[in-house]
């Protein structure tokens, strides 16, 4: 079944029952219906048909969940953007899918038209619509459903594809473990252009729920985020463990009850640390889940927290397979690593993506890059990244997308980006050398950095460093910069030494 079958069944079900809301308005499931109908007859005079890409940027409201609805409608891919992304991103990426459409607000429409080719039209999210008929184009599991962007090392965004066989593969396993039901209220904390944000929308519309949707002015303002949870009545909560921690350290989380109607907790996209976990299990008798998986499988594995795991020294593990997957360990030396041996995680299975956009398909099993070790039970403890992508609050960063932008200034002549930090308190700090004769200033990095990145990429400190430190081998010393952004003094060696 395809992905917006599951609001046509809701509405069909209870059509005056809330569906979405937001702070500019909310809608219910016959009225979702009716706008995505209305915005796929729009769409589809704009020329878009079966297999074509829509890239949606747009701030979060139930209207842009419709938008995303309508390009289903019509057998096409959405391609979220966050709403906050710059211009120059959001042309990128269009370029790249070959987008037929680009849905933006109104007054988003002069900054982006400029950057687009001719055969690349824009729609306005935003514009009044007569009522139209019903628009289901037939659409088979492996047709693709959307595009996620996500940081590329190469300096450039991927798109990961997923097809409606991926989504639905993940949504209809997360709804029979979850057992939601038609009263659940699921928040909406992640933006749509992050795969967490799969669960809150589709796992809500199957069961026929609502989902409430917190705007990016409020993803890490912590007392507004514990005012919304209480205000909103929010049974089913989904993150990052960082906006659990920021909630607890700075939001008084924990310093009145639980809502009565929270009975579920998950978090995803990085490892929570155990202290502020214990605190939370604490606080609320919820079931809590920590859900693992790259955004190329969507969740591949969990674990439901219990009580003996708040007992460890480090954080719980990321659990068995999920979603119908199959995953294993791979030694280095190759061979699937037994109990007690750490190996990369492997995942085949359903959710696997077929590719990324304008890259050869994936074929065969997906080589997650993420370093396991194998627990007793057969379960996995996460021990870290192969290479150099980061989590910063929860977003996949590679640090080679953030110095390729940087190196894309007229000033800089080379750059290096460190993470450090754990969890809540994860920063992006920016290491650059001017080249020669150039006055660099930091706050014009900032604005390039700004200008070419989505916020969470954008670099919290940036450091004028000329020359840039190197090792041995004359490569530039990252572990040197980890140690001056964490304020500890290292020797390093100048090149040649």
């Amino acid at each position: 079944m395809s992905l917006h079958q599951l609001v046509i069944d809701a509405a069909a079900r209870r059509p005056d029952a809330l569906a979405a809301s937001g702070p500019a308005g909310s809608l219910t499931y016959g009225e979702l219906d009716a706008a995505a109908d209305a915005i796929a007859a729009t769409l589809g005079r704009q020329g878009v048909r079966r297999g074509d890409r829509v890239v949606v940027w747009a701030a979060k409201s139930p209207e842009t969940v419709a938008a995303m609805q309508a390009v289903l409608r019509l057998g096409a891919a959405y391609v979220p953007v966050d709403g906050g992304s710059p211009v120059a991103r959001v042309a990128a990426i269009a370029r790249d899918c070959a987008a037929r459409v680009v849905v933006t607000d109104r007054a988003r429409i002069p900054r982006i038209s400029g950057e687009l080719g001719p055969d690349v039209r824009c729609e306005e999210l935003d514009a009044p619509r007569d009522p139209a008929p019903a628009v289901h184009v037939a659409t088979a599991p492996d047709d693709l459903a959307y595009i996620l962007y996500t940081s590329g090392s190469t300096g450039a965004p991927k798109g990961v594809c997923l097809t409606h066989e991926n989504a639905r593969a993940f949504v209809d396993w997360a709804h029979d473990l979850l057992m939601p039901g038609e009263d659940d209220r699921f928040a909406n904390h992640a933006p749509f252009a992050f795969d967490l944000s799969v669960l809150d929308l589709y796992v809500a519309f199957r069961a026929g729920a609502s989902v409430h949707l917190i705007p990016p002015e409020l993803s890490f303002a912590p007392a507004r985020l514990v005012e919304f949870l209480h205000a909103e009545r929010i049974s089913i909560w989904y993150s990052v463990p960082s906006a659990l921690a920021v909630m607890m350290r700075y939001g008084g989380l924990l310093d009145r009850p639980a809502p009565q109607t929270l009975h579920t907790v998950l978090f995803a996209g990085e490892p929570f640390p155990i202290a502020g976990l214990r605190d939370l299990a604490g606080w609320t008798g919820a079931r809590m889940m920590n859900l693992y998986g790259p955004t190329e499988t969507n969740v591949c594995t969990f674990h439901e927290v219990t009580k003996v795991d708040l007992e460890r020294d480090r954080p719980v593990p990321i659990g068995i397979a999920a979603s119908g997957d199959r995953v294993w360990a791979l030694r280095d030396g190759g061979g699937i690593a037994a109990s007690g041996e750490v190996g990369e995680l492997v995942v085949d299975g359903p959710t696997v993506m077929p590719g990324y956009w304008g890259h050869p398909p994936q074929r065969g099993p997906y080589h997650t890059g993420d370093l396991v070790r194998v627990l007793p039970d057969g379960a996995f403890d996460y021990l870290g990244r192969r290479d150099q992508m980061v989590k910063i609050r929860g977003h996949r960063v590679e640090l080679g997308e953030v110095e390729a932008i940087l190196e894309n200034h007229v000033d800089v002549a080379e750059a290096a980006a460190v993470a450090v930090g754990e969890g809540a308190d994860t920063r992006l700090v920016a290491f650059v050398a001017p080249r020669s004769g150039r006055d660099l200033g930091v706050l014009a990095v900032r604005r390039h950095l700004v200008a070419h990145l989505p916020r969470y990429m954008v670099a919290d400190e940036v450091r004028i460093v000329s020359p840039l430190p190197r090792n041995g081998n004359g490569k530039i010393d990252r572990l040197a910069l980890k140690a001056c952004a964490d304020g500890v003094e290292r020797t390093v060696h100048e090149p040649g030494s």
